[in-house]
């Protein structure tokens, strides 16, 4: 049922108009409930954008009231909580490359997996990238073409390449 579910997805519903005005909220609920089942898990009202790509799914949960945004590209482990917005074109890394030794080139020394985990009230704007085994604190926000390359403190405004801590939303 996944398989019909992702094909789907892949060949139809992936395509339908993004949902940033109110007269398409039908495609917004459409979008849910087909796609909903191909994650690990999900919560109350997630978003799946025109154009997200999430491979088949697996290994990525979304809380309540969050979504993968317009033309985004993910993979899972990834753990998204409540209430995060993300911006059009965001990529989340959690594959990476083994390079340690120098005798044998790195396309053949494998990979590795590091999940990503990104807290509740997280604002992650436009063209973000962050690597492989990052954790976003809550209430982070994300500045717009920033490279996430180390975990972020709760309530970081963060941003540049690669990105450093702005401010925090405490002060």
């Amino acid at each position: 049922m996944k398989r019909i579910l992702l094909i789907i997805y892949l060949v139809f519903i992936k395509h339908l108009p993004a949902t940033n005005s109110r007269q398409l909220k039908f495609f917004r609920k459409f979008r849910r409930i087909m796609t909903a089942p191909l994650f690990d898990s999900v919560g109350k009202n997630i978003n799946v954008e025109k154009g997200a790509n999430f491979g088949t799914g697996r290994g990525i949960s979304i809380g309540d009231n969050s979504g993968l945004g317009v033309y985004c590209n993910v993979r899972g482990p990834l753990e998204i909580g409540k209430d995060v917005m993300m911006g059009p074109n965001v990529r989340i890394i959690t594959h990476s490359h083994n390079y340690s030794r120098t005798d044998i080139p790195m396309r053949k020394q494998g990979g590795a997996i590091y999940g990503v985990k990104i807290g509740d009230d997280v604002w992650i704007g436009a063209n973000v990238i962050i690597l492989p085994g990052v954790s976003i604190g809550n209430g982070v926000i994300i500045g717009a073409g920033a490279v996430v390359t180390r975990d972020i403190p709760d309530y970081s405004i963060i941003g540049g390449v690669p990105a450093k801590v702005i401010k925090s939303r405490n002060d």
